[in-house]
C-alpha cells in the first residue's frame, strides 16, 4: 500500500504555501522525495485566478491579495474556516489520466461529506463537489511529469460574504455553502477535526493509501522539502 504523509500546517500565507508545494512537487518529480504528501492547510483571505480565469470575474479586487497561478480554474477565495488541501502526489503509482485524478478527487470529497451526514454530488460539465445543488468544495489542479500540486478547498466554516466579490469559479448564479451551514449543527467546535478525519478517510478509500502523519508536522523549519522516506504502517 502506498504511504501518503499528511501535513497539518495550520494556517500559511499563500506564497509561502505555494513556494512550499512547488518545492515539494520539484523533489517528488527528480526522486528526492519518494513518498506523496498532503498538505492540509488554511489560508488568510486571498483571491486566486486560475489559468482559465477571466478578469470580468473578479468583480472586486481592492481590500484583498490577489495571485495569479498555474492551477486550472477561474478565480476563487481562500481563507479562515477553509480546510484546503495540496496533494503532491505522482501519478504514474496511480492512473496517468488527469479526468481520473479530477473524478477521483472528487469522490475524496464526496465520501468525506457523506461521513458528515451530508448528502454529496457531482454538476455535470463542472469541477467540484455540490450538495442539495450548491457548491461546497472547489478543486483546481496543476501536473507536470505527472506529478500533482494544487489541489481542493472545502468549505467548512468559511465567511461566504467573500465570495461576493466574484463569479466562483466563473460559474454564474452558484450559490457557495459550507459544512457548518448544510449539518446545521450551530457548533463549531470540533467541525474542523472532524472535516479533517473524513477528508483523510475519504482519501484512503479512493487512493488506497495508507495515512502516515508527518513525523515533524507543521513544524518543520521554514517549510523545508521533505526528503527522509517515510514507511506506512499497518493499522494507520
Amino acid at each position: 500500500m502506498k504511504a501518503l504523509e499528511i501535513i497539518q500546517a495550520g494556517t500559511v500565507p499563500y506564497q509561502e504555501a505555494l513556494d512550499w508545494q512547488r518545492q515539494l512537487a520539484e523533489d517528488r518529480i527528480a526522486g528526492r522525495l519518494p513518498h506523496d504528501v498532503l498538505l492540509l492547510l488554511e489560508h488568510p483571505p486571498v483571491v486566486t485566478l486560475g489559468r482559465n480565469s477571466h478578469a470580468k470575474h473578479l468583480l472586486q479586487r481592492s481590500g484583498i491579495d490577489v495571485f495569479e497561478v498555474e492551477r486550472g480554474g477561474d478565480v476563487t477565495f481562500h481563507g479562515p474556516g477553509q480546510l484546503v488541501g495540496y496533494p503532491i502526489l505522482d501519478l504514474k503509482d496511480y492512473r496517468q489520466d488527469l479526468h481520473w485524478y479530477l473524478r477521483t478527487l472528487e469522490q475524496a470529497l464526496m465520501d468525506a461529506l457523506g461521513l458528515l451526514a451530508i448528502p454529496a454530488e457531482r454538476n455535470p460539465g463542472f469541477t467540484g463537489v455540490w450538495t442539495r445543488g450548491r457548491k461546497i468544495a472547489s478543486i483546481g489542479i496543476h501536473v507536470k511529469q505527472w506529478v500533482t500540486w494544487h489541489g481542493f478547498a472545502l468549505n467548512v466554516t468559511t465567511d461566504l460574504a467573500h465570495f461576493d466579490r466574484m463569479v466562483p469559479c466563473g460559474i454564474q448564479g452558484v450559490v457557495m455553502t459550507t459544512v457548518e451551514r448544510e449539518t446545521g449543527s450551530g457548533k463549531r467546535e470540533g467541525l474542523w477535526q472532524a472535516s479533517v478525519d473524513a477528508v483523510l478517510e475519504g482519501f484512503k478509500r479512493v487512493f488506497g493509501v495508507s495515512i502516515v502523519p508527518s513525523p515533524e508536522g507543521a513544524a518543520r523549519p521554514r517549510h523545508a522539502s521533505l526528503r527522509t522516506p517515510v514507511l506506512a504502517e499497518p493499522g494507520l
